[in-house]
């Protein structure tokens, strides 16, 4: 940030600044003495004399502008300028902007003053939030993540040493909460969660903490406890809020929650994540007593703890009886429809169970030592796959996770070295391993040097969940991928709300920024594939392109695939269609919003007035500077007044108590709203 250096007479001065784009204003002894024209458009005024004569205290914060006073005596013609530094500012609107400002000591009118130059940097400022939320934030609950509770734990630990009081750190896992989501679906799932979270919050005292570390599992930190005892009042609350039931679509959904409850300062020093291992422990001890109560982390019974260690024993014999069984789910560019690659997905073929998903047995041997065995036993069997494929004429390139645990090993190079040269006819390029868990700065260092190793064997590196798991932007740092795989959650809620969508393309635009090709993991509609296209993400995977399959239905699949009927023109979307894209993506937060409100899930009922709604706005502005001239258009203009007057009957009917008809006229909203779709559609 820099200006011409200002000449001493204040007319030559004003002529020479006031053209600037810079905002500029100049105080003395506190008030304003000068504001040229881009401050004043800045601040929110008129006119100049708006400002005149103000205290610049009320502009900026006053710890900066004590500063800058102090450094005014100081400050000679040899140091003139203060250091650049950002603030606040506060516009006469009342309304706050981020700004950077450079205080410089300057002769105006015969005697000195303070000028300061200002730069809005407001929303390079709120990007820098929404990336910094989503490294230490979950996406669908707001709670901390891991990262972030991994740090509050810490400090509460240092805090309950210095005072001579207990913490609790309690681990809750959901009961019943799988049901759910295979029953209805994983949207109620989330809504689910989102109550659930909303509840243990509340139950809460102030300076208590709550996290989720992923999936139904969460944690509590509870602080400034006399004794054991204390705790209790505090876990009874928390399980009756998780058993609060949600109405959804006329059924009450009910979930209760298990919690394994651990204390500290304990009589051997013990580390925050050690302290998470044994409240997990606790909690499991709960789930096998019935449930929907809380048990504490007994060190004994730790010991004696034998069924964890049979269920880790009968893995351990399926492997030895080859029960394992790998799928694989293609890759594919979804701007030109090739297949660059397929994912291995380990499988458990129970003779008694059926086929196993791994979220039933991986986290079982999360860590020890067989999830080593088991990984190397993966990538064998998938470099042998890939040698089949190639002898029949596909060549398909693989992927596989990597657990931390085997990651860490310190001789990983060597052995998966040893597993390439098992299988010479395929070369290492085909194989991709991808990181699965976020590791500790500590860890990542190790990481760092094995993937680096791996990388000189000719083996690639991508990594998972980018923009979910613990320390995401590190990794980037770090770590020497140039792979990222998009977690499906992004996508799953970019159209449910346009900060969804918004925060989708930052999480892009981070990865495009580090030269990292992305993949989206969860591909299942086309208005995804149109964003993800528009936004330069050619790569992607899911249950819209393929489910997993077994190995031996690969080859079919391959021959008969064919991109979606309409990827050629979403190809060439443009990102100037934007704004049609966030209205689609209002109006069905406006529909879902509507619905919440008749089941009365929601208190407020969204606006009622056409004119007034978001996507009522878009027609007005945008989309009828756009797209005026097209029948769509109108047609899209009449069903969105039709939609508007439907909901305020079926609002009426509400509050009059008539609930029952009032959801009745449900579907015929939706009706309403999936023709307006198809009009919107037909404008591109």
């Amino acid at each position: 940030m820099s200006l011409p250096h200002p000449p001493a007479d204040d007319t030559s001065y004003r002529t020479l600044i006031d053209g600037t784009l810079e905002a500029v204003v100049v105080h003395r002894e506190g008030k304003l003495i000068y504001v040229n024209l881009a401050a004043i458009r800045m601040l929110g005024a008129q006119s100049a004399h708006e400002l005149l004569g103000k205290p610049i205290l009320e502009l900026i914060h006053p710890d900066f502008h004590q500063m800058v006073m102090a450094r005014v005596g100081a400050m000679s013609a040899q140091l003139p300028t203060a250091p650049l530094q950002e603030e606040q500012i506060v516009r006469l609107d009342g309304a706050t902007i981020d700004v950077e400002v450079q205080s410089t000591l300057i002769d105006y009118a015969g005697s000195a003053a303070i000028q300061v130059a200002i730069r809005d940097i407001t929303l390079q400022k709120a990007r820098q939030r929404r990336l910094e939320q989503s490294a230490h934030f979950d996406v669908l609950t707001g709670l901390p993540n891991r990262a972030l509770l991994s740090d509050r734990l810490q400090q509460a630990m240092a805090g309950a040493q210095r005072s001579g009081r207990r913490l609790a750190v309690v681990f809750l896992d959901l009961d019943g909460f799988k049901a759910i989501n295979d029953n209805h679906g994983h949207e109620a799932g989330d809504r689910m969660l989102l109550a659930a979270s909303a509840s243990m919050k509340q139950a809460l005292r102030d300076g208590d903490s709550l996290a989720r570390l992923g999936g139904d599992e969460f944690v509590a930190v509870l602080l400034d406890l006399g004794d054991v005892a204390a705790s209790e009042p505090m876990l009874n609350r928390l399980l009756s809020a998780v058993a609060q039931p949600l109405l959804l679509e006329g059924h009450a959904l009910q979930v209760s929650a298990s919690l394994g409850v651990t204390f500290y300062p304990q009589a051997q020093e013990v580390a925050a994540d050690q302290l998470l291992r044994q409240a997990d422990q606790a909690m499991y001890q709960a789930k096998l007593s019935g449930k929907n109560r809380f048990r504490v982390f007994d060190g004994e019974l730790d010991r004696s703890v034998r069924e964890h260690h049979e269920k880790v024993q009968r893995i351990r014999s399926a492997l030895i009886r080859n029960e394992f069984v790998l799928h694989y789910q293609p890759t594919v560019n979804l701007r030109t429809g090739a297949i660059v690659g397929a994912e291995t997905l380990v499988r458990w073929q129970h003779p008694q169970r059926g086929l196993l998903q791994p979220g039933e047995f991986l986290p079982l041997i999360e860590n020890h030592v067989l999830a080593v065995e088991l990984g190397e036993w993966v990538i064998d069997r998938a470099l042998s796959q890939v040698a089949q494929w190639q002898a029949a004429g596909l060549d398909m390139p693989i992927s596989v996770k990597v657990g931390n645990r085997q990651l860490q090993q310190a001789d990983f190079a060597e052995r998966l070295g040893a597993l390439l040269a098992a299988h010479p006819e395929v070369a290492p390029s085909r194989l991709q391993l991808e990181m699965l868990e976020g590791s500790s700065i500590d860890e990542m260092a190790v990481a760092s040097r094995v993937i680096e190793a791996c990388n000189g064997l000719g083996v690639g590196f991508a990594l998972g969940r980018f923009g979910v798991e613990s320390y995401s932007l590190s990794h980037l740092l770090r770590l020497p991928v140039k792979r990222l795989k998009i977690d499906q959650s992004f996508l799953r809620e970019m159209m449910r709300g346009p900060d969804n969508l918004a925060l989708l393309e930052g999480v892009i635009g981070l990865a495009s920024a580090f030269r990292c090709e992305i993949t989206a993991d969860g591909v299942e509609t086309t208005d995804q594939v149109a964003k993800l296209l528009q936004l330069d993400c050619d790569l992607g995977q899911g249950y819209g392109i393929a489910r997993p399959m077994p190995a031996d239905e690969m080859p079919g699949w391959v021959a008969a695939w064919r991109s979606g009927p309409t990827w050629g023109t979403l190809a060439a979307g443009r990102r100037d269609d934007d704004s049609l894209l966030y209205a689609r993506v209002e109006h069905r937060a406006w529909i879902t919003a509507m619905g919440n409100h008749l089941r009365g899930e929601r208190e407020m009922a969204p606006a009622l007035d056409h004119q007034q709604c978001h996507f009522g706005q878009w027609l007005r502005r945008d989309g009828m500077a756009r797209y005026g001239t097209q029948s769509a258009f109108a047609q899209a203009t009449e069903l969105h007044q039709r939609s508007h007057t439907l909901a305020a009957t079926l609002c009426a009917l509400q509050t009059q108590g008539q609930r029952a008809d009032a959801l009745a006229g449900l579907p015929e909203l939706q009706a309403l709203s999936d023709a307006l779709f198809e009009q919107l559609k037909a404008l591109v």
